[in-house]
């Protein structure tokens, strides 16, 4: 067969209908290349025969011997029992679903081989149900000659049928053009790595004598030349994205100065040395007439919302307008007063839009935009929706971006067509992005960090408790609001269902209101009235109310200097990250500020390891970096192009010694093989189109 593995259907292959192809393209497979990349999680060792006097009980074994006995017992379940021998010793079949050309088979007198796992018994070792064949005294059966491999799989499709299938794909690999080698020998030998088609050969049929313990790491040199060919697609993908972002128009934006050096002027205090650096970077960006795709993290508190209004003031120096993006109102309306209060006394127009602008003052927004009246423009994702037109739209910037899905940002983007030219991108996160998802999730964006917090934050003293201890909490949050302070309590997501963390939050807050009846106490959560949730975070932050009870919709953005205490309920149930977020709501006046972490005991394992960690560490990044060491790059980037971190065999965390290389690696094939870069991409990224323009 000349076709490469990837056109060759898996209704090639013998055995598969309508019906299979099914269930195989339920976990991915619907071509030989799939299946061949559908790599074994473990694998059991049936290449040797144990004496039956030498097996250990929950160790696998395969073990053969004469039948003894083979009875029908009545207990408690009806079973067929046989007993076999081999000379060293004796062992117990045990079959609880039997037919009776089963009991035929298994007749006393008759050789059987069995492979299982021993369990202990009434009478000494057990195998149950184990999976057996009856052996014929003129022809010994041979045993496996390589390890046995156990597939990830899905209702209805068992382990010896996968095993047949992916034999039968294995055929084909010898020749050469059925699984394409994309990296030319000198990446091969630069970087140790081996053939593929042996890489793959190996992980389905792995020898005897196997490092298994290498093989469970994941860092068998077969499973390291897979993971280093999928990480190098994943970069490529996205250096295609940058690239075609270069190729476009943009408009070159070099401002006057004028509004940046008032607008410094009349700030009540000096940027940081890491603001001025960041928005150095921004500035030289906006100055091109290429696209900027540049992602600004910074810590909780660190000063993002100072360097977005920098750059949105450049764009409206040089006769444009800035759009910023939030994903919650609370936190556009944040923003929105923060921008009123800088840019109007330079004659600014700041308009306003979220879902929730209705009526008149929804055409007047609309106007103002339109007409480019508003220079700058805040609110939700209803920024992108089509009866939004902007004048001249030059500057997007996306809040915690990772909240949005992609096609939401290209929308935003493609309001800024009008003028002929791509608008700049920048896109600001506090949820600190670990190096190794930086160098892969998002090598398409340049990255900046503001990795310096301004004078006088005060760290945040953070204590972990067991809500036995509830009581002694409760009257912690009494004495600090009795000395003037305020204070967060927290009610965290219940089995992932809004209405149910409503629910809670107000459970709380009616128990906090009757064990402490000389506080005001307040309550926010999300399926309040975007008037209601306004009304309740001014009268916590004008200090009428001396505690907030709230869901995690408090967790960006919010800023209240007073705030001083802060209690997250079930804190095990949220991503380190989230957590760090959540703190970092308090320890923003100059007061000592505390985070009582107060968990429903007992704790797992990885539970005592992830609050032990926000105990010891501040530092949004050395928590990020945790955090994805314990949760996994999916779910600590949310919903950000999921299609590009859904890894088949590279681990971004095990694997993240290898990112240095293969950037190097990238380069090097772009310029001696740019042939092979798509059909590498498209062998790891089949999908990976839909956020070509992301």
């Amino acid at each position: 067969m000349s076709k490469s593995l990837h056109e060759v259907p898996v209704t090639t292959l013998k055995g598969v209908g309508a019906a299979l192809a099914t269930k195989l393209d339920k976990i991915g497979i619907s071509n030989l290349q799939d299946l061949l990349f559908h790599l074994p999680l473990r694998y059991q060792d049936r290449t040797r025969i144990t004496p039956l006097g030498m097996l250990q009980f929950g160790m696998d074994a395969v073990i053969e011997g004469t039948i003894a006995a083979s009875d029908i017992v009545m207990g408690r379940r009806r079973s067929l029992v046989c007993r076999v021998q081999d000379g060293t010793g004796t062992v117990t079949l045990r079959f609880f679903h039997f037919s009776a050309a089963q009991k035929n088979s298994l007749k006393k007198g008759s050789t059987i081989r069995c492979f299982g796992e021993p369990r202990r018994g009434a009478h000494g070792l057990e195998l149950y149900h184990p999976e057996y064949r009856i052996v014929s005294d003129s022809s010994a059966a041979p045993v496996e000659e390589t390890l046995t491999p156990i597939y990830p799989a899905t209702e209805g499709l068992t382990q010896p049928r996968l095993r047949s299938l992916c034999e039968q794909a294995l055929k084909f690999i010898d020749n050469p053009d059925a699984l394409q080698e994309w990296l030319p020998a000198s990446v091969r030998d630069q970087h140790s790595l081996w053939p593929l088609t042996e890489a793959v050969r190996f992980l389905h049929k792995p020898p005897p004598d196997a490092e298994l313990a290498t093989i469970a790491e994941g860092v068998h040199p077969a499973q390291q030349r897979l993971a280093f060919e999928e990480l190098l697609a994943h970069n490529l993908s996205l250096q295609q994205i940058r690239q075609r972002v270069r190729l476009q128009t943009g408009m070159a934006l070099p401002g006057t100065n004028q509004l940046v050096d008032k607008f410094l002027g009349n700030l009540p205090f000096q940027l940081t040395g890491a603001q001025q650096r960041v928005f150095k970077d921004i500035h030289s960006d906006l100055s091109q007439p290429t696209p900027m795709m540049r992602l600004v993290q910074g810590d909780v508190g660190s000063g993002k919302t100072v360097v977005a209004a920098l750059a949105a003031l450049q764009t409206v120096e040089s006769k444009h307008q800035a759009a910023l993006m939030a994903p919650t109102e609370i936190l556009a309306e944040q923003h929105y007063n923060n921008f009123s209060n800088w840019l109007k006394p330079l004659g600014i127009t700041v308009a306003w839009l979220t879902g929730k602008t209705k009526g008149k003052k929804r055409e007047q927004q609309l106007e103002l935009i339109r007409t480019g009246e508003a220079e700058v423009v805040v609110g939700t994702h209803a920024l992108f929706q089509d009866e939004v037109e902007f004048r001249h739209l030059a500057l997007a910037i996306i809040d915690e971006q990772h909240r949005f899905g992609v096609h939401q940002r290209l929308a935003l983007r493609e309001k800024g067509r009008k003028i002929g030219a791509m608008p700049h991108q920048l896109i600001m996160t506090a949820t600190p992005i670990p190096r190794t998802l930086a160098m892969s999730a998002y090598a398409d964006l340049d990255c900046s960090v503001i990795d310096e917090l301004p004078p006088g934050r005060t760290p945040v003293n953070t204590i972990v408790i067991g809500d036995d201890r509830r009581n002694q909490v409760i009257e912690r949050v009494r004495a600090a609001c009795k000395e003037g302070r305020q204070a967060y309590w927290v009610c965290t997501l219940i089995e992932e269902s809004e209405a149910l963390q409503c629910q809670a939050a107000e459970v709380t807050a009616a128990e906090l209101t009757e064990a402490l009846p000389d506080l005001s106490i307040g309550l926010i959560h999300g399926r309040m009235k975007p008037a209601e949730k306004v009304e309740v975070m001014n009268a916590f932050k004008e200090g009428h109310l001396h505690l907030l009870v709230a869901t995690t919709v408090i967790e960006v953005g919010v800023d209240v200097p007073n705030a001083s205490l802060m209690i997250i309920e079930n804190p095990e149930r949220l991503g380190l990250a989230q957590l760090h977020q959540l703190r970092g709501r308090v320890g923003r006046g100059s007061v000592a500020s505390h985070c009582v972490l107060m968990y429903h005991p007992p704790l797992s394992q990885q539970g005592r390891e992830r609050l032990q960690v926000m105990r010891e560490s501040s530092d949004g990044f050395v928590i990020a970096e945790k955090d994805l060491e314990l949760r996994g790059p999916g779910e600590v980037l949310g919903t950000r192009q999921t299609g590009l971190v859904s890894f088949r065999v590279a681990d971004l965390e095990r694997d993240k010694a290898l990112l240095d290389t293969i950037k190097i690696a990238a380069e090097h094939l772009i310029t001696i093989a740019p042939t092979h870069v798509q059909p590498l991409i498209d062998r790891w990224l089949p999908q990976g189109d839909q956020y070509a323009d992301a």
